[in-house]
């Protein structure tokens, strides 16, 4: 399995076996330690009693007062007990949620990443070679002594182009098995040649195909009209003599598959008198490599690149056309969202708990509906923006949470409490302002509680629907 595809190393995933039953395991020895710890309570409370059973007065007075105790201590694990059920199997269901969510933004990625990386077409500027005999000096040994001998040796170099003026077609075969899309290439090609060379007439005009092409068919270089035949296979230079002061065309010609970007590279050469229109007949497409074009006309699905440089130019890094794709919003936001709601789960609970009268039942159905909104908001957030879908999720949100409360003033307590403790702290991580709407959020609560239990400014009645 690939990296991407393990998800955040170290996070627990319940969709893998191993740890599922670890999960089990673990959950079965903290119950158990529980109930032996209420047990042994029980019994240290019995003996106790028992200890005093000769002084009468005495033991009704300790075993009514520990047992009221027991009694409430029993009631506060039932919802300490309750709270756990809920908090735990929804860390895991989050922390699942946020391995799949990463594993899926990973995929995005890396789909997206195939279409601006990887194989493409690249287009070399042919090069004119000419061969001077260059002279030399080196030692040598003679009958034991060194002797200086001078040379020659066949150097190679190179004329300028004096001008390139290119015709390129691009069309685009997307859902291709095993790629994300193929480029399918017309390229017409005229280089204008000038020896300004005073003694050299003997030259070699090199022109390769793309590299990176997967099919190649019609390659063909002509001068002046009249078409040159290669002399080996695979040998791209064409051998031709040109007399000083005189100039000449070579015209290069081919289709080609291969992609998907298409990029021309000058290989450092200066360009003069360089002309190169890239039509794309495809749709959403832009210039790769961040050479602007001089002009850009789009027709419909069809946009044509046109790049202009008049003389002794150096371009540094190929540019061509590639397709382009929408952006991709933040990624790592649902996965840490996902990771921090076991605790924002904590403080709405403990803001209800703070502000209402809760029983067994309400905090239930209050946990679950909690963590099925966050599981309807990951993947929701896959086909629409993720602050529309938990804005729409909240609507629900808060009609429910109304139930809450036995009267008006409980309904509007617990709307309260839900918008400061879920709503909020929830959207505050979704926004790029997380810390601002965080501090937000804990200030409502705070002043809420404050309202609520110091200056009794919004009262409740005490009794339980």
């Amino acid at each position: 399995m690939s990296a991407s595809a393990q998800g955040i190393p170290g996070l627990p995933d319940l969709t893998h076996p191993h740890e599922l039953v670890q999960f089990g395991t673990q959950a079965l020895k903290g119950s158990l330690l529980l109930v032996f710890l209420v047990i042994a309570l029980g019994i240290a409370i019995a003996l106790i009693s028992f200890s005093l059973r000769r002084n009468q007065s005495e033991q009704l007075v300790f075993f009514g007062e520990w047992a009221i105790h027991y009694s409430q201590l029993l009631r506060g694990l039932q919802h300490l007990a309750l709270i756990l059920i809920l908090l735990i199997p929804g860390f895991f269901l989050c922390s699942t949620l946020s391995n799949r969510y990463h594993y899926w933004e990973q995929g995005k990625v890396t789909q997206v990443t195939q279409t601006v990386a990887g194989d493409k077409l690249e287009q070399i500027a042919p090069q004119v070679r000419y061969v001077i005999q260059e002279p030399y000096t080196y030692n040598t040994q003679v009958n034991g002594k060194i002797v200086k001998v001078n040379d020659t040796q066949k150097v190679n170099r190179f004329l300028t182009l004096a001008g390139s003026q290119i015709q390129v077609k691009l069309d685009q075969s997307v859902d291709v098995q095993g790629r994300s899309a193929i480029y399918s290439v017309d390229y017409t090609a005229d280089y204008k040649v000038v020896n300004k060379l005073t003694d050299i007439n003997s030259f070699f005009f090199e022109a390769p195909p793309p590299n990176g092409y997967s099919l190649l068919a019609g390659y063909k270089v002509e001068r002046d009209k009249t078409r040159l035949q290669q002399t080996n296979p695979g040998d791209y230079g064409f051998p031709f003599r040109l007399e000083p002061g005189q100039e000449t065309t070579f015209r290069v010609t081919y289709q080609a598959q291969g992609g998907p970007r298409w990029v021309y590279s000058a290989e450092g050469q200066l360009l003069s008198q360089f002309r190169l229109v890239a039509t794309a007949n495809f749709s959403p497409v832009d210039f790769a490599s961040g050479i602007i074009p001089n002009d850009i006309k789009v027709d419909g699905s069809s946009t044509q690149f046109t790049w202009k440089f008049e003389d002794n130019v150096s371009v540094k890094n190929p540019f061509g056309v590639f397709t382009n794709s929408r952006p991709l919003g933040k990624t790592g936001v649902l996965p840490r969202l996902l990771l921090l709601a076991p605790a924002l789960f904590l403080w709405w609970i403990l803001l209800l708990y703070l502000s209402l009268p809760m029983n067994l039942k309400n905090v239930a159905i209050a946990g679950g509906i909690f963590f099925a909104c966050l599981l309807t908001l990951t993947y929701a957030a896959r086909v629409i923006n993720a602050q529309l879908a938990w804005s729409l999720i909240s609507l629900v949100l808060l009609t429910l949470t109304w139930g809450l409360g036995y009267n008006r003033r409980a309904s509007l307590a617990a709307i309260i409490c839900t918008i400061s403790g879920a709503v909020l702290p929830v959207f505050g991580l979704l926004v790029p302002f997380s810390g601002l709407t965080l501090s937000l959020a804990g200030l409502l609560s705070a002043v809420w509680l404050a309202v609520r239990h110091w200056y009794g400014w919004y009262g409740l009645q005490s009794e339980q629907r």
